[in-house]
Formats: structure tokens, C-alpha cells, sequence
């Protein structure tokens, strides 16, 4: 094979397992200098097991990974890092207190006689920066604190520490653009199709198809830690890279039944938080879903903790049912309001617990009489759950962080109705949940308006909006614009709105 077409990376036959559990098995990989590589698969896939592999941090029980064609075998992700494999995680992995420049240089800090040589580390950084930032946009400060840096800035941040390694050859990117807007990630998209033209790999990680038909010359599915298919993005349909992912044919991503709304059970008047939102007035009917867009950092967020009673109502009216005036979350729950925050790890879900914990705790009178909790009723009940919604587990029992995204996300509705709510706050439901589990999401969505029950909805993803909701709002600046029925808007029109 000539140099030419020889691939910078070659994994094959890789196979891992812990315990009982198959992660891998029999996984093909081979990724090509100057091109963007999709990984593809659906939550439980494999796709993080193989990523772990390739950056050092876990080894194989079986195949081989070659790079460049000699033996690639990392003893950890230092040494990943020095064979020339960076991987960027979803969420950004930086220092906070320390600067731009520290970080950019934290795993290789330039130094002389044992003293951190301050003026390198700086055009050492500057260097990186210089590789991450698109030709006329700023760069942030080399003096500036990692942690004032807003969502864009800090992933290209975690990009140029990558690439301030000496022989970055393969990139891997996960799941990059899952906390940007829309802005962020064109701003994204052009560093990486920069770095593609440079030569390097860029293996990418995400749910998004929009995102890999726009960014990915070639990809590969995982289904479950099985090698599915690879090949062209521009010779492969939507459709198909879907039924290839979920091992079935999604025929209808977005299942709308008739709906008919009934009377209003949450009403804002002008109101307004501590700092977000500055002024937002909607009301919600039985049987609808109300959708609401915006950029990160809008207020859509800080909204649905106002209407909960997680943070403070400074000016306006909140109206639940025939109920004016502001309320404790408690409070909240016992009028049938309940929240699904969009941070599941760290609010929505108690992961060391069983799942029948996580969906009954909050409500235990149903379980047992005289302060005593019977096991086979939360049992039961917890069961009914997974059947309803489809969770799939082994059962009750089944700890919560074993489960996939999209079946925790199950797992937290589960919880509001069990409380009896019948107003949803979902904020961000889908985020970091695959295709095959977001389609699963929306039919659930679907069941409780036609049931009668009102869903207030926040998504950064607008065709979810477009899709699933019967109106939309925009929310500029911490304002909340007026709610608009789908079947007139589009895309572009939110994002037009979004932008101001």
C-alpha cells in the first residue's frame, strides 16, 4: 500500500467486554488524513467504549489499531496524546480558575531549568489559538479566566489544547456542538473543515444528522457494540443512516395525533426573574405543546425554574389552573406542575438509585400504609412505568446509570407522572438522546397531549420544535415573543427571530 493510501488510522475485529456485558465486538475503523469521519450508533451502540479505546484511556480485549501502519497500542491518553490522538469530550474539560493560555498548554507546559517559561507558554498559545479561531473573528485573551468564556469559546478553547500538541494526527470529536448555538457551531464547522484541510483525521461524534451530511465526508454505524456499515455520506440518504442506526425502519420521527386544546392551566403575565427572563407572558392550554426557541443564554432555562418555583419571581403574574401567585416546587407539585431539567446527571436523575427509586421516592403514600413502603408495590408500579413508556430495562431493580439517554430521560418523566402532574416543563428532553430514542421521546410526548395533558417545551434543536409542537415562541435577550402556530413557520424563521 503507497503512503498516498495508506489510512492514518486502522482499527479491526475490536472487541471488549465488562463482565457479562458486551461493549464491543468484531468493530471496524479506518479513518483517512484530510477528511471528517462520522461514528454513528444510537446510546448503548458502543461508540463511547470504541472512542475510550482510541484515545488510551481503556484497552481492547481483542483486534488490532494501527496508525499510520505501525502497531498503535497507548498505554494511557498521555501517551494517546503523544502518538499524535487528541479527543475532545462533550462537555469542556478545563481548569476554570486558570487562564486561557494555562490551559491551552496544561498538559505541556513549556519550562526552563524546572521554571514555566512564561513567555513560550504564550506563543506557544497564541499559536494554538490561532489554529481554532475563524480568519476575522476574535480570539479570546491569553490572560482571560477559562471560566468567563462562554460555551463557543471554551470548546474551541478544549481544540486548541488538542492541537498544541506536536503531532496531532487524529482528532476526536464528541458530541462538540451538544451545548452551542447556532452561531457557535458554523463557527465550529469552519475550524474543523480548516483542520481537515490541513491533514488531520477528524473522527466525529454526534446525534445530529443535519450536522453530518453538512460537516462528514464518510461514516460508520455502531448498533449495538457491533460494526454495522461504513461508507459515503453524499451516496447515503438520511433515511437509510437511520435504519441503519436503529436496526429499523423510524417511518415517522415526528407522530402528531389530532389534538384539541382545552382550557388554559398555566397563564404568565409580564413576568420577569432575578436576571432571566426579562419579560415573558404565554398561556398554556390543556392538550397542546408549546414549544419555546432561543439561543443558549436567552432565558428559556431560567423561565421554566421561575414558573416552578426554583427561582425567584421578581415582577408578573403566574397563574396555574384557577391559582394566581408564586409557589415553592412543592407547592408546585401538589397544583401538577412538574419540572424535567435539561441537567439529568446533575438534577434529573439520582443515578446510583434503582429505577424504581428514581420514579416513586418523591411520592411514597401510594406505596404502603403507616409510613411503610412495600417493595412490591413500588415494584409494580414501577413496572407499569416501563411499560407504558417503553423503558427498556431488566426490570425494576436496574440502576438508573445503566441505563441509555433516552430511557433515563423515560425514567424522569416517569417520576412527574407518578406524581400526577399535568403540566410538563421539559427543558431540552432530547439533549444527548439518539435518533431511534428521541423518535421514542416524541411518541411518548404525543400520548400525554392527546391525553389531555400541557407540555411547555424548551429544544435548541428546531426541527424537534417544528415537529412535536402545536405553537412557538422565540425568546430574545430574556424576552419572550409571542406564540406563533407551526404549520406558518419554518427553520429560518425561528432562527432569524432567535438572532434578533
Amino acid at each position: 500500500m503507497s503512503s498516498a493510501d495508506q489510512p492514518s488510522l486502522h482499527a479491526q475485529g475490536l472487541a471488549k467486554r465488562f463482565g457479562a456485558t458486551r461493549a464491543l465486538s468484531g468493530v471496524d475503523l479506518t479513518l483517512h488524513a484530510g477528511q471528517v469521519h462520522a461514528l454513528l450508533g444510537e446510546n448503548g451502540a458502543g461508540k463511547s467504549t470504541l472512542l475510550k479505546i482510541l484515545a488510551g484511556a481503556q484497552r481492547a480485549d481483542a483486534g488490532r489499531i494501527e496508525l499510520s501502519g505501525n502497531l498503535y497500542q497507548p498505554k494511557n491518553p498521555e501517551h494517546a496524546q503523544a502518538l499524535g490522538v487528541a479527543y475532545v469530550s462533550q462537555e469542556p474539560a478545563l481548569c476554570p480558575d486558570l487562564t486561557v493560555a494555562e490551559n491551552v498548554l496544561l498538559n505541556e507546559l513549556p519550562s526552563r531549568f524546572g521554571v514555566i517559561d512564561a513567555r513560550a507558554s504564550r506563543e506557544r498559545a497564541r499559536a494554538a489559538l490561532s489554529q481554532v479561531v475563524p480568519e476575522g473573528a476574535p480570539a479570546p485573551a491569553l490572560d482571560e479566566r477559562a471560566g468567563n468564556l462562554g460555551q463557543g469559546d471554551q470548546q474551541l478553547l478544549c481544540l486548541a489544547r488538542a492541537l498544541a500538541q506536536k503531532r496531532c494526527r487524529i482528532l476526536i470529536l464528541d458530541e462538540p456542538t451538544s451545548t452551542l448555538n447556532s452561531s457557535e457551531t458554523a463557527r465550529l464547522f469552519a475550524v474543523v473543515r480548516e483542520l481537515a484541510k490541513r491533514g488531520i483525521a477528524i473522527l466525529y461524534v454526534s446525534h445530529f444528522l443535519e450536522e453530518v451530511e453538512r460537516l462528514a465526508d464518510r461514516f460508520t454505524v455502531l448498533r449495538d457494540g457491533a460494526f454495522v456499515a461504513s461508507g459515503e455520506i453524499a451516496r447515503t440518504t438520511r433515511s437509510e443512516l437511520v435504519q441503519l442506526m436503529a436496526g429499523r425502519a423510524v417511518q415517522e420521527l415526528f407522530p402528531r395525533s389530532p389534538r384539541t386544546p382545552g382550557d388554559a392551566v398555566l397563564t404568565l403575565s409580564d413576568v420577569a426573574g432575578q436576571k432571566l427572563p426579562l419579560s415573558a407572558s404565554l398561556t398554556l392550554h390543556r392538550g397542546e405543546v408549546l414549544g419555546i426557541a432561543g439561543l443558549l443564554g436567552s432565558g428559556r432555562s431560567e423561565l421554566l425554574r421561575l414558573i416552578f418555583g426554583l427561582d425567584p419571581l421578581k415582577r408578573g403574574t403566574i397563574q396555574v389552573k384557577a391559582r394566581p401567585g408564586s409557589a415553592s416546587p412543592a407547592q408546585r407539585l401538589a397544583q401538577g406542575v412538574g419540572l424535567l431539567s435539561e441537567d439529568r446527571k446533575g438534577e434529573g436523575l439520582a443515578a446510583t438509585l434503582s429505577i424504581g427509586d428514581n420514579i416513586t421516592l418523591s411520592k411514597l403514600e401510594s406505596l404502603g400504609r403507616w409510613g411503610f413502603v412495600s417493595p412490591t408495590r413500588r415494584a409494580a408500579i414501577a413496572r407499569s412505568y416501563l411499560e407504558r413508556l417503553g423503558i427498556v430495562a431488566r426490570g425494576p431493580e436496574q440502576a438508573a446509570r445503566d441505563l441509555s439517554g433516552g430511557n433515563q430521560q423515560k425514567v424522569c418523566i416517569a417520576r412527574l407522572l407518578h406524581q400526577g402532574v399535568d403540566v410538563l416543563l421539559l427543558d431540552e428532553p432530547t439533549r444527548g438522546v439518539d435518533v431511534g430514542s428521541r423518535a421514542d421521546l416524541y411518541r411518548v410526548i404525543d400520548q400525554l397531549a392527546t391525553e389531555g395533558k400541557a407540555v411547555l417545551m424548551v429544544s435548541s434543536y428546531l426541527p424537534e420544535l417544528l415537529g412535536v409542537c402545536d405553537r412557538v415562541a422565540v425568546m430574545v435577550r430574556g424576552k419572550l415573543g409571542s406564540a406563533r402556530s407551526v404549520s406558518g413557520l419554518t427553520e429560518h424563521d425561528l432562527l432569524l427571530e432567535a438572532t434578533g
